[in-house]
């Protein structure tokens, strides 16, 4: 379904919650198109984050909702995030990688008060050596996280929040208000 003036009021105003979190001047959000075939009203963004020391943190958040619910979601509202950061060679090899990057979720939802449940979602390490005739480094080390989660209502401003936080947090960005020393 597709057309400003069929979108359900309840999934406009949850829309408009995501678009008023106020975001670090170090990301960078872009509206795109979202997935068409998971729910009958969907929005997403991309979002950016630079660290002190280079490192990248790609991201994506997608607001799907079906005013039927969805027995899986247990709810109207889920959200479905992608998160990639470059890692440090160092930091690639640490055996609890994978557990810290889901804490970065864990944590930034409860910190951010957003109510939530069915949380699940996956933490891979990857490692890249290139050969031959590709450009870019010899070796790339990155940490993806994939989770969805059921929003409990249409106030989505924590959950944003949240995400934000996550993708500071993978790049080394300290907290708000606090300045590293170089």
């Amino acid at each position: 379904m597709t057309g400003l003036a069929a979108e359900p009021e309840l999934f406009r105003r949850a829309v408009a919650t995501l678009k008023s979190v106020r975001t670090r001047p170090e990301l960078e959000l872009t509206e795109v198109r979202p997935p068409q075939r998971l729910a009958p009203w969907a929005f997403a963004l991309t979002a950016e984050a630079t660290g002190p020391s280079d490192e990248l943190s790609t991201g994506r958040l997608v607001l799907l909702h079906d005013p039927d619910g969805v027995e899986a979601w247990s709810g109207v509202f889920r959200l479905v995030a992608y998160v990639r950061v470059e890692l440090d060679p160092e930091l690639a090899t640490d055996p609890l990688l994978p557990e810290v990057g889901w804490s970065w979720l864990v944590e930034a939802l409860e910190t951010a008060g957003a109510q939530f449940l069915a949380l699940g979602g996956t933490v891979t390490q990857t490692s890249s050596a290139r050969f031959g005739d590709i450009a870019g480094p010899a070796r790339t080390d990155d940490l993806e996280l994939r989770a969805s989660w059921t929003a409990r209502d249409a106030e989505l401003a924590a959950h944003g929040s949240a995400f934000y936080d996550v993708m500071a947090t993978a790049v080394g960005l300290p907290p708000v208000g606090v300045s590293t020393i170089r």
